[in-house]
């Protein structure tokens, strides 16, 4: 996705000085969606603008300028429209608007222990204009909740959607601290949700226990996914683990790696104790006969460097 600075000289966007400029508008909990703007409104990354919703209108803040192929290619057949800057009298509306999501929120909690339903609630979100209010809950099981929606629908006389979340999401409305101790990272800046898996884990050289890799969700933490890409190409300029090399006669094995500290252990058959060397080191001590072997982790440009050397 291409991003684009804020430009108030109506130069921007669509490269065309009287073309639509293209945003991505941010609401509460860091819910987004993509819209247009075809007035060429003065705005810029956290302005308050009245949108076009599904049905209605919505308030929301402008996130970032986009360009015309990241509308293009958003999933929505046609698109929404940014209407106009907020007034002072909406933003008040919008205050107004959160002190009835906790109203919404205690009502909502009431009706479901009356109905004795196996669900949490964790989130409302009432639209600018009224005419939906959402409720946030994450459950087990499969929930019926058709008698819950009659309820709330007479008591609020509105369109109600009732939407169920996974765990990592309701940790994301409702933040917390991490074991780093920062705000989380899904609740302050992380927009998506990378699948992670215990691989992660073994790649960086973790124990794989789940207590002490899980975060305030339950789920592995995010965080193992922003460093996977270095292990991964780091791994490339050094043996696989277990593979066989010859040391003073020997046939020796790699134990153990660390990219970090760019090491490898190995052990030989009549050594008590492991040996541990540099990615250099291990490099020089492994004869050049053995280069078939030396093809499947060298990478090529190292391989190349040894031919022009040679």
């Amino acid at each position: 996705m291409v991003y684009h600075k804020e430009n108030n000289n109506n130069d921007s966007g669509s490269g065309s000085k009287s073309g639509p400029k293209y945003y991505i508008v941010e609401f509460k909990r860091d819910r987004m969606d993509y819209f247009i703007d075809r007035n060429r409104l003065p705005v810029k990354s956290g302005s308050w603008v009245l949108v076009q919703a599904e049905r209605g209108r919505d308030l929301g803040r402008i996130k970032y300028q986009i360009s015309r192929e990241d509308m293009e290619n958003n999933q929505r057949k046609y698109p929404l429209e940014i209407l106009h800057v907020a007034t002072e009298q909406e933003l008040e509306d919008l205050r107004e608007n959160r002190k009835k999501e906790k109203e919404a929120l205690r009502t909502c909690k009431e009706l479901i222990n009356f109905r004795g339903l196996e669900m949490k609630l964790v989130d409302v979100e009432l639209q600018f204009d009224s005419n939906k209010i959402t409720f946030y809950f994450t459950a087990e099981h499969r929930v019926d909740f058709r008698e819950l929606v009659k309820d709330l629908a007479s008591t609020y006389r509105t369109r109600i959607e009732l939407r169920q979340i996974g765990v990592r999401d309701e940790t994301k409305k409702l933040g917390g601290l991490g074991p780093c101790g920062l705000p989380l990272c899904c609740a302050t800046w992380l927009k998506e949700f990378a699948p992670i898996s215990t691989q992660y884990a073994r790649d960086q050289n973790l124990a794989v226990n789940p207590t002490k890799l899980s975060g305030l969700c339950g789920r592995l933490f995010c965080c193992l996914d922003y460093e996977q890409k270095f292990y991964e190409n780091a791994k490339k300029r050094f043996p696989e683990i277990g593979s066989s090399f010859s040391l003073d006669g020997k046939r020796c094995m790699v134990r153990k790696i660390d990219p970090l500290k760019e090491t490898i252990e190995v052990s030989c058959p009549d050594d008590m104790e492991r040996k541990i060397f540099t990615l250099k080191e291990f490099r020089d001590i492994v004869p050049m006969k053995h280069k078939p072997w030396l093809d499947k982790w060298l990478p090529r440009i190292i391989r190349e460097g040894e031919k022009n050397e040679n």
